[in-house]
């Protein structure tokens, strides 16, 4: 992978004269809004993505059973699963995906992914949210980890003061059950204040709420707002004693403003309150922890959240990790659920008209192998897997690289998780090839080894 020069990838004030602030009228039938600009000055690109959501297929879907199907492979490889046709002409998908075929013409398909992690599950996550390979090093998550993207957003491009920058959700995922925390999701070298806000409640659980996200029954908005505005206050006062300009709220962190915000916001409260969706639409996502996840993050999205990352599993080897009984799995859950919640996201953003703006990737760890196992499953398979992607300027009905034919590597155009990674950052409009900094100021490569792939741009 081709490295280029790093440059500084911390925010920077945002100076407009007269003259520039006059372009943006003329630049937005191009495109490029005030937001937009303001996002450039920050990060040196124009963003084409406002937001993302990230379904993880969390432990390893097996690719020889949902997107890369070989019919003709022997008997001991091919999948039971008929293959469907799609619409992009040419485009089969595994029969237990049949509404998400009629979505491939808004998806790009990755057949040709590929990275060095075989055996440690938290190693492979790592390298799927972050772009960063480190082989088959595991552990749980460390302060010295590289950050998510959505802490990367959350840093750079925070967006609304009412609504949180980034969301992970419905578990916080553990390397195996009762393990530590899988590497990959939090903020590492850029700081705990960019950690997600973790939502690990079921939404599909009646009256699910998020208890941390409501104000004591003793205290109301605008009494909670007084408070604030007395700390502000007393503690400016004390500022200004020790020769500072600044007050209280300046220097609370950002957990502390934002939850502020939130216990105060009508708008953010309504984002979590998916009982107001229509129970058709609720159905269509499915009526399980996953589909109605996958439902919150929309809402989430259109409230102004930058990144949601949905974990599909407790832990890595509760759903995906199909070492045993992988068909039966497939067939009569996993698939089905993933199928209703990934479509009627992707058409439900496109209705909306939020999918130009809104990228989605369904990623995974790895794939699995194209050898059948004894216990009619499949086993971990770093060499060749599949990822979708769509939305946010990524070019729809597009089948990029080639596996072989028995989808065991890649046969052409291959793609690591850096270039995804990077590709996503550059959409978002966040330079992946610029330095970040930790807390204490040191500079690091944001993706090192990952290429911007233009030819997934529609």
């Amino acid at each position: 992978m081709a490295a280029a020069t790093q440059k500084s990838l911390q925010p920077v004030p945002h100076q407009f004269g007269r003259r520039e602030f006059l372009r943006v009228g003329a630049l937005g039938g191009l495109g490029l809004t005030l937001q937009n600009l303001l996002a450039a000055k920050a990060t040196g690109i124009a963003s084409r993505a406002d937001s993302c959501i990230v379904i993880f297929l969390n432990g390893g879907p097996s690719h020889l059973d949902m997107w890369d199907m070989k019919p003709d492979a022997p008997s001991e490889i091919r999948s039971p699963f008929a293959s469907i046709s799609t619409t992009v002409p040419g485009l089969h998908l595994s029969e237990h995906l049949p509404r998400l075929a009629k979505q491939m013409h808004r998806c790009t398909l990755v057949r040709s992914m590929h990275h060095s992690v075989n055996n440690s599950h938290a190693a492979a996550v790592y390298a799927a949210l972050t772009g960063h390979d480190r082989g088959e090093l595991g552990g749980g998550a460390k302060p010295e980890d590289h950050p998510n993207i959505g802490a990367v957003l959350a840093k750079l491009r925070p967006g609304v003061r009412t609504a949180f920058p980034y969301v992970a959700l419905p578990y916080m995922t553990k390397e195996g059950a009762g393990g530590p925390l899988q590497p990959g999701f939090l903020g590492g070298i850029i700081g705990a204040n960019h950690d997600p806000f973790w939502v690990v409640e079921d939404a599909n659980a009646p009256g699910f709420r998020i208890r941390n996200l409501s104000l004591p029954e003793d205290v109301s908005a605008s009494r909670m707002a007084s408070r604030n505005g007395l700390l502000a206050n007393l503690d400016k006062s004390f500022f200004m004693q020790q020769g500072r300009s600044c007050t209280a709220y300046d220097v609370m962190n950002d957990f502390q403003r934002r939850a502020t915000d939130m216990l105060t916001s009508d708008a953010a409260q309504r984002a979590f309150q998916i009982e107001l969706e229509p129970v058709k639409v609720r159905d269509a996502y499915g009526r399980n922890i996953y589909g109605q996840s996958v439902l919150l993050a929309r809402r989430l999205i259109e409230a102004g959240t930058r990144v949601v990352t949905m974990s599909w599993a407790p832990d890595a080897n509760a759903t995906w990790d199909t070492h045993g009984d992988n068909f039966n799995k497939l067939k009569n859950t996993l698939l089905p659920q993933f199928d209703s919640a990934a479509s009627s996201l992707i058409s439900e953003l496109a209705e909306r008209g939020m999918l130009d703006r809104t990228l989605v990737a369904v990623l995974g760890d790895f794939g699995r192998t194209p050898r059948i196992n004894a216990g009619a499953g499949r086993d971990h398979w770093n060499s060749c897997y599949s990822i979708m992607l769509a939305g946010g300027g990524i070019r729809g009905g597009l089948i990029y690289g080639s596996s072989d034919r028995t989808g065991s590597v890649p046969a052409d155009q291959p793609v690591a998780p850096g270039d995804i990674i990077a590709t996503l950052y550059h959409l978002l409009g966040v330079d992946p090839q610029m330095d970040i900094h930790d807390t204490l100021g040191r500079p690091h490569p944001l993706v090192p080894r990952g290429i911007v792939m233009k030819e997934l741009f529609g």
